[in-house]
């Protein structure tokens, strides 16, 4: 191994130094090409680091996308800074994939749901691609929808993985605290107003409760793994957080997932009367929260527990749309990025809900790839989830199972496999699978 790296950083470090002293030389010589030069030099130099120390620039990416900044620069500098703040982001996990490819070994994975977006882009464009979108759109979009699973064709080794599952479980938390200047500031809120006040942090408050997800599903695995009392904090920090943030779903997949592994998963390190205690503890608190639901109203559960109020999201506006376009090429669809072009972005609905996507990716997928496309991803997700489980230890199993469950009902209602949260949970899932995978990289 250690030959191997040898071999695949010395290069770096040549073009590295060439490229410095060519700066250098430039400077002298022809003062304009400097500048190129250097940048190229920098580049080759992060380069370098970032392929010898993987884990800390993985890290490291991975907080920054748990912050959902797209919604900040969107809010800061205009919508004009929307996407290509989300193309950064991925095109960075893109780079670090490929890094760590080159590091530890890429990874064959028949069953990684990312090869169904490829197909739905070759069925698009054999069948007719939605009107007013081009092949460049799709292809693009097939891209994007590939890259929250790149870290999945990756041979990472343990130590990468304990590092993102790590990290994890700090990402809705560091979120929320480096939105505290920005709030201190009067430059952006910590909680908008939306059926209630909702806590946002630096993105939208329905981002960070997705980053949330993964963050108690990490909690979850390494108490039952190790039973630290630290865990158990982060768990509650993190139920808050999603809390605040009033996303309903979310919550009650938390809520269900956690409990059901509270009551039902063993563990010789997180005993049953301390599970059992918990349980009780949450539900002696349902009451009180009863009581004082009156006086919290502002807060956007409660507001809407109490008030019964509808459908705060507008998908009554958005699905119909979607639902007649999956009606017109019901097999195939109309290729990758089909979900981006049925609701117009300067249209009625989109200014008033302040988005065009479907709010629901069995909706979007019928529109891009028709029933077979869907039954393909399905079918993808549901064998890679239930294959790469059965190597793991048994609370982690169930506890990812358990997930997956979740993440296929979330996915009625949100979007779950595109978002920036979506890059977060699949990096999460790709560390815990290492845990079981006869093929993770030696150290």
């Amino acid at each position: 191994m250690q030959s191997y790296l040898v071999r695949s950083e010395a290069p770096v470090v040549i073009c590295a130094g060439l490229l410095l002293a060519m700066a250098l030389a430039c400077g002298l010589v022809s003062p304009p090409l400097f500048g190129i030069c250097l940048v190229a030099a920098v580049a080759a130099g992060i380069g370098f680091l970032a392929l010898r120390f993987p884990s800390a620039f993985c890290v490291t990416w991975l907080l920054t996308t748990g912050m959902t900044l797209e919604m900040a620069f969107h809010d800061l500098f205009g919508p004009e800074a929307y996407q290509p703040v989300i193309a950064a982001v991925k095109g960075i996990e893109i780079g670090l994939a490929l890094l760590c490819m080159i590091r530890f070994g890429p990874k064959a994975d028949p069953l990684c749901p990312a090869w169904a977006f490829p197909v739905i882009l070759a069925t698009g464009l054999v069948h007719g691609l939605y009107p007013g979108l081009s092949a460049a759109d799709s292809l693009r979009s097939m891209i994007g929808s590939v890259v929250p699973f790149a870290f999945c064709l990756c041979r990472v080794p343990t130590r990468w993985a304990e590092a993102i599952i790590r990290t994890t479980k700090w990402c809705p938390l560091v979120a929320v605290l480096a939105s505290l200047p920005l709030a201190a500031a009067d430059i952006r809120p910590l909680f908008v107003d939306s059926g209630g006040a909702r806590l946002a942090g630096l993105g939208h408050p329905a981002f960070l409760a997705g980053v949330c997800l993964p963050a108690i599903y990490a909690c979850l695995t390494q108490l039952f793994r190790r039973g630290q009392r630290g865990d158990l904090f982060l768990l509650l920090i993190n139920f808050l957080v999603l809390t605040l943030t009033g996303a309903r779903a979310p919550f009650a997949y938390a809520v269900a997932v956690t409990g059901i592994s509270l009551v039902s998963i063993r563990s010789d390190v997180f005993p049953a009367r301390q599970r059992l205690l918990l349980v009780l503890s949450a539900l002696a608190l349902l009451p009180a929260l009863l009581l004082l639901a009156g006086s919290l109203d502002e807060i956007r559960l409660f507001n809407v527990f109490l008030h019964e109020t509808g459908n705060l999201s507008g998908r009554d506006l958005l699905w119909p749309s979607f639902e007649d376009a999956a009606a017109r090429s019901l097999w195939f669809g109309w290729g990758s990025g089909a979900g981006n072009a049925i609701v117009p972005s300067d249209g009625r609905v989109a200014r008033a809900l302040h988005t065009w996507a479907a709010h629901n990716e069995y909706l979007r997928i019928e529109v891009e790839g028709g029933v077979f496309g869907e039954a393909l991803l399905i079918a993808l997700m549901a064998g890679w989830a239930i294959v790469h489980t059965r190597r793991l230890p048994a609370s982690d199993r169930r506890i990812m199972r358990l997930a997956f469950v979740a993440l296929g009902f979330h996915a009625i209602t949100d979007n779950v496999l595109i978002s920036t949260p979506a890059c977060v949970f699949f990096a999460f899932v790709t560390a815990v699978f290492a845990r079981g995978d006869p093929l993770t990289a030696p150290e």
